[in-house]
């Protein structure tokens, strides 16, 4: 694999390798969800909520249509369509030198887009899903 995070990122969205974050995430890693008020911090709950995301959101019509990068950061535009719902968002990635992902914040819109993804990701992320 690519050192790049984001090259890596992208392979793993594509193949929905949910194992390949383990070596992508570092271990303080930060995980700022559109419809949770609070961080979630840490790899393990980091890993978790990417999985989850992973399993709901990329689907056949998930694309990247946008990205904007720095040296240890980058925004990707995404869209998709998720139960008759045009959804478009924007994750935004923090790196460290090493390369592992640092924080990653996810952005939606419509307000639908939320309300749909919210329920969702509320089932995946039950104790037992």
């Amino acid at each position: 694999m690519s050192s790049d995070p984001i090259a890596i990122w992208h392979q793993l969205v594509k193949e929905h390798n949910v194992q390949g974050l383990d070596a992508l995430l570092a271990e303080n890693a930060i995980f700022y969800s559109p419809v949770v008020n609070t961080p979630q911090v840490g790899k393990s709950i980091t890993k978790k909520y990417l999985s989850a995301a992973l399993h709901v959101l990329v689907n056949d019509s998930f694309q990247y249509v946008r990205e904007l990068r720095g040296d240890r950061d980058a925004i990707l535009e995404f869209e998709l369509e998720l139960d008759g719902i045009a959804i478009n968002g924007v994750d935004m990635i923090k790196w460290n030198e090493d390369g592992k992902i640092t924080e990653f914040k996810v952005m939606l819109r419509p307000l639908k887009a939320v309300t749909l993804i919210h329920q969702k990701m509320a089932a995946m992320l039950e104790p037992g899903a």
